[in-house]
């Protein structure tokens, strides 16, 4: 899933920018931000771009 951030600027993720989520775990979604590392955010601060296509069909 692609999502794009929609929060405050933070040291390590960017406004505006689009982020590959690489797993959601309870509710949350793990994404590389800019330090390189995996990091879990909170999806209220993000709006989704696109579904992957698993995710369509099960929803």
């Amino acid at each position: 899933m692609t999502v794009r951030y929609i929060g405050e600027r933070k040291a390590d993720i960017i406004p505006n920018k689009e982020y590959k989520v690489i797993a959601i775990e309870r509710g949350w979604y793990r994404i590389v931000d800019e330090s390189g590392e995996d990091y879990l955010y909170g999806p209220s601060n993000f709006e989704i771009v696109e579904e992957s296509v698993k995710e369509r069909v099960s929803a």
